[in-house]
């Protein structure tokens, strides 16, 4: 069924690949391909597949399993996307691209994972094709599509602040109308659709609060709390308040450093790394390293 499912639809002069990731997170520069499926359709038709698992490198976070299911476990003893890159690439050689939301996540993750493995990818001679793009033109997404869907009202107050806050109030009544399976308290519907956004100790949601412990948000210790990783790594915490981050995360992280340190009000040894040994911290991709907050 599905070769030739794009028929006359839409006709090719190269092949098409279709693709889609799993990942350790949702940060594209970051976070670590766990599985990538692609689909390739052939101008004739034909289709061919290419399925891999990874090792990350990195252990995978609970709220990332609980989307796509895949554990620590499940890919301990496979190899890194290292090991199949260029294979990979040899499969993509010649093709367009396409995905959904391709262009905002799953293409710019790709392209940073060929970047550590040494293989170039270049895309600047591709098409691309990204069906979230089409649907989200197509279909808006924003409060005006809201309150015609629901209201059947036209918002003809747009980024009016009292105008969209008087349309948002009437289009989550109208949601409430629609949804009969929809929770009756505010509780509830926090819980459904905004549970851990309020547990950010931080405007970027770096730091959050776990189990009443303040816990790293982001790479590759996402999911430490901060007292773990001044007893363990105080690197890593040092590594942070020398770090491009917000005045608020170095505010938090700056009363875990280390009680001697602090008291010292000293800056680490300067022949220190506040880095694990096994591999930088938050991957940065050498293009966007600044050598002087880099660490040996």
């Amino acid at each position: 069924m599905a070769i030739g499912m794009l028929g006359n639809r839409l006709p090719l002069d190269r092949p098409l690949v279709v693709f889609d990731t799993e990942t350790t997170g949702t940060n594209p520069r970051l976070d670590r391909i766990i599985e990538i499926a692609c689909v390739k359709v052939h101008p004739d038709g034909r289709q061919e597949e290419w399925v891999r698992r990874f090792d990350p490198g990195t252990r995978i976070p609970a709220g990332s399993t609980a989307v796509h299911h895949i554990t620590d476990r499940d890919v301990a003893s496979l190899p890194r996307f290292s090991a199949s890159a260029a294979e990979l690439a040899r499969f993509l050689e010649g093709c367009d691209l396409a995905g959904y939301n391709m262009t905002g996540f799953d293409l710019p993750v790709l392209r940073n994972e060929f970047h550590r493995a040494g293989i170039p990818f270049d895309v600047t001679n591709r098409r691309l094709v990204d069906g979230q793009r089409i649907f989200f033109a197509r279909e808006p997404r924003n409060l005006s599509a809201a309150a015609r869907f629901y209201c059947e009202a036209e918002h003809d107050g747009a980024h009016g602040a009292l105008a969209d806050a008087l349309m948002t109030l009437r289009v989550i009544a109208g949601q409430l109308d629609r949804y009969s399976d929809l929770p009756r308290t505010v509780p509830e519907l926090h819980d459904l659709f905004c549970a851990g956004i309020d547990q950010d100790m931080d405007p970027e949601g770096r730091i959050r609060l776990v189990n009443g412990e303040p816990t790293i948000n982001f790479g590759r210790h996402r999911g430490r709390s901060l007292n773990a990783l001044s007893r363990e790594e105080p690197g890593v915490l040092r590594w942070i308040l020398k770090g491009d981050f917000s005045r608020f995360v170095k505010e938090i992280v700056a009363k875990f450093v280390p009680k001697e340190e602090r008291e010292a009000g000293k800056p680490p040894p300067a022949g220190e790394a506040p880095r694990p040994a096994t591999g930088s911290l938050f991957p940065l991709e050498a293009e966007d390293r600044d050598p002087s907050r880099s660490v040996p």
